[in-house]
C-alpha cells in the first residue's frame, strides 16, 4: 500500500514539473547540439566544441532556470512563492543540464569508426525522441507523435545552426583556422 502511495506522489511530482523538465531538456539538447553543429559547420576543432559546449550548457542552463523563476513570479493570478518558483526553475535547470550533456558525450568517449559529429547527432536525435515520447505517459499525446514532434523541431534547429556555421566560415574565410 505504501509503495502505491509513493508511486502516486512521484507521478504527481512529475506531472507538476513535467513542462519544465521537457522545456529544459528540449532546449538543452537543441542548444548544445546546435553549438556542436555550428562549430562543425565552421570546420573548427573538437576542443572548441567541448569548451563552447560546456560553457553554453551551464550558462544557458542557469539563464533558463532564472527566466523560469522570473516567469513564474510574474503571474498576476496564483503567483507562487519564491521557493515554489525556484522549484520550477530547478526542474528546468536539471532537464537542461542532463539532456544537454548528451550531444557532448560523442566528444568525450573514445574514438569510434563513426564520426563524432554523426554520433553526437544520433545521440541528440535519440534523446529528443525519448524526451518527447515520454510526454505520452503524462499527457494525451501518443508515444510516436510526441517523440517525432520533438525530434523534428530539434533537427530543424541543428540544420539552421550547421548552415550558419558553414556560411560564417565561408564569409570570414576562417573555417578550420585558429584565431
Amino acid at each position: 500500500m505504501r509503495r502505491d502511495r509513493s508511486e502516486t506522489v512521484a507521478t504527481a511530482v512529475i506531472r507538476r514539473y513535467l513542462p519544465e523538465l521537457v522545456y529544459g531538456a528540449n532546449d538543452g539538447i537543441v542548444t548544445t547540439f546546435a553549438i556542436v553543429s555550428g562549430i562543425v559547420g565552421a570546420s573548427l576543432s573538437s576542443s572548441t566544441i567541448l569548451i563552447l559546449g560546456f560553457a553554453s550548457l551551464f550558462a544557458d542552463g542557469i539563464s533558463m532556470a532564472a527566466s523560469n523563476i522570473l516567469s513564474e513570479r510574474s503571474k498576476s493570478d496564483d503567483r507562487p512563492s519564491l521557493r515554489e518558483a525556484a522549484r520550477h526553475g530547478t526542474a528546468t535547470f536539471c532537464g537542461f543540464i542532463v539532456a544537454g550533456f548528451v550531444p557532448l558525450l560523442a566528444y568525450l568517449l573514445p574514438s569510434f569508426e563513426v564520426s563524432r559529429f554523426a554520433l553526437s547527432g544520433g545521440l541528440a536525435g535519440v534523446m529528443l525522441f525519448l524526451v518527447g515520447a515520454s510526454r505520452a505517459f503524462f499527457t494525451d499525446r501518443t508515444f510516436l507523435r510526441a517523440g517525432v514532434e520533438m525530434l523534428l523541431i530539434g533537427a530543424g534547429a541543428a540544420t539552421v545552426a550547421f548552415s550558419v556555421g558553414h556560411l560564417g566560415a565561408q564569409i570570414t574565410g576562417s573555417g578550420g583556422q585558429t584565431p
